[in-house]
């Protein structure tokens, strides 16, 4: 994995490096090697995995068919403050409330 830093911003070099990690399941990986982990406990945590993408993928089908609705998604103002705020940060005027 490779990661470029530009202008010598290395925090941002390291956020890329981090969110291609996550998307690549590294983090999970690293979590799931701390312990050892028992074949029949694998054997059910793998088993589990399989009925929730299959139940994922069957929601989204009848979605797509039409047989059940779409969830709501909430309207702009509920979701909050707008992309990139970080949670008890300092709002710009104007902001909020």
């Amino acid at each position: 994995m490779q990661v470029l830093v530009r202008d010598n911003n290395v925090d941002q070099a390291l956020r890329v490096l981090k969110k291609k990690m996550q998307r690549e399941g590294v983090f999970r990986e690293m979590k799931a090697r701390k312990a050892y982990e028992k074949p029949s406990e694998r054997k059910t945590r793998e088993k589990a995995e399989a009925v929730r993408r299959a139940r994922k993928l069957a929601r989204k089908q009848a979605i797509r068919e039409g047989l059940i609705a779409a969830p709501k998604r909430p309207s702009r103002d509920a979701r909050g403050p707008g992309r990139g705020a970080r949670p008890g940060a300092p709002m710009a005027p104007g902001q909020g409330s």
